[in-house]
């Protein structure tokens, strides 16, 4: 009775002392991360106020996650299923989303059937009210051919950005010449004004063609997956560039020679590269998007690459810091191996200290 008694002494202590939480050891805010930050492809990122919105195909539509911190993706909502027939059932790619004038526009490629991926076209969404979260309406299919008043002569386009620029807004997008029966077609940059977030005014305007020789060389060429990076009074798109399912997958760069040039002139653009490419232990980057750190101080440039050097499109989704060359142009430097340490995005320990408390 006596060792019965001592026993469950002992136990009734080590019930009181282990329920004070205080005295519990909390878990370590980490400040390092490494990538890959998740599987996926095409990623699309941005930043409003405090809160990091990333937006990704899956399953044959579209969602959308809201975090405060960049390396951590919170749980994901759909905001659009493709319909069960019609131009855009089949084959949803490489949305983005932006917010203009209070609503939500969601600029995704998709087509009727494939393979053969000859049907893609552009679409978009908007939101109904300013909350990513809301309910979205289809707007339709964008005109992305050479003829604005017959949609019937729509030609192949994908990957399709916008933005603003001396009180305009612009799209680019990756499209073909002409359309074709097959999807071995090179691939070049369009840009165009837009009437409105969801209208393109004017006609298409041929911006890039793969013709350098870090763009060219492989069975494909294609100038795909352009995006607007902003730094002071400069504009640039970085674009990716070679086959998207090969390991020389790499982004090149057009710079708008000065902040009055005309955007939808081509020569009112310079191009550079290979300003970010892949290496013995990171493969085919591609796909960008940009943000800035948590508290403003950092850029961020976010890509996917390839799991292997196998060709296909087997891919996750990395992101590193990058600053800026003297002359105003960025510098990404090199692409980081998967594991090696990096430190948090400025200001997102900070955030999560708080989240704790």
């Amino acid at each position: 009775m006596l060792l019965k008694f001592i026993i469950t002494l002992s136990s009734v202590f080590l019930f009181f002392g282990c329920s004070k939480s205080e005295e519990l050891p909390k878990d370590e805010i980490k400040e390092t991360f490494t990538n890959p930050v998740w599987n996926g492809a095409d990623p699309w990122m941005l930043k409003q106020g405090d809160n990091y919105i990333y937006c990704f195909s899956i399953n044959n539509g579209i969602a959308v996650s809201r975090s405060k911190l960049l390396t951590e993706r919170n749980t994901a909502e759909y905001i659009w299923r493709a319909p069960a027939s019609g131009w855009n059932k089949a084959c949803v790619w490489a949305p983005e989303i932006h917010f203009i004038d209070g609503h939500w526009y969601v600029y995704y490629a998709a087509g009727e059937s494939g393979p053969p991926f000859v049907h893609q076209r552009t679409g978009v969404l908007r939101s109904k009210t300013d909350d990513v979260f809301s309910d979205y309406v289809d707007m339709g299919m964008l005109n992305t051919g050479d003829d604005p008043t017959d949609i019937s002569k729509n030609i192949w386009a994908i990957d399709m950005t916008v933005f603003e620029h001396q009180g305009k807004l612009y799209a680019i997008w990756s499209g073909w010449l002409e359309q074709m029966d097959t999807d071995a077609t090179p691939q070049h940059l369009f840009i165009q004004e837009m009437e409105n977030p969801y209208t393109l005014k004017g006609k298409r305007v041929l911006l890039s063609s793969p013709e350098k020789s870090w763009e060219t060389g492989g069975p494909l060429n294609l100038n795909e997956g352009p995006e607007v990076l902003k730094h002071d009074d400069q504009v640039f798109i970085v674009y990716s560039c070679r086959e998207s399912w090969l390991k020389e997958y790499r982004q090149g760069m057009l710079q708008l020679n000065s902040p009055n040039a005309d955007p939808v002139d081509p020569l009112s653009w310079t191009k550079k590269g290979p300003v970010f490419e892949g290496n013995n232990s990171v493969y085919g980057v591609g796909h960008v998007s940009f943000v800035k750190s948590p508290d403003g101080t950092e850029d961020w440039i976010i890509y996917h690459s390839k799991k292997s050097t196998e060709s296909g499109w087997d891919r996750d989704v990395r992101m590193q810091p990058f600053n800026w060359n003297t002359d105003g142009t960025p510098h990404f430097g090199k692409a980081i191996q998967a594991g090696e340490p990096l430190n948090r995005p400025s200001g997102e320990v900070e955030i999560e200290q708080n989240q704790t408390k």
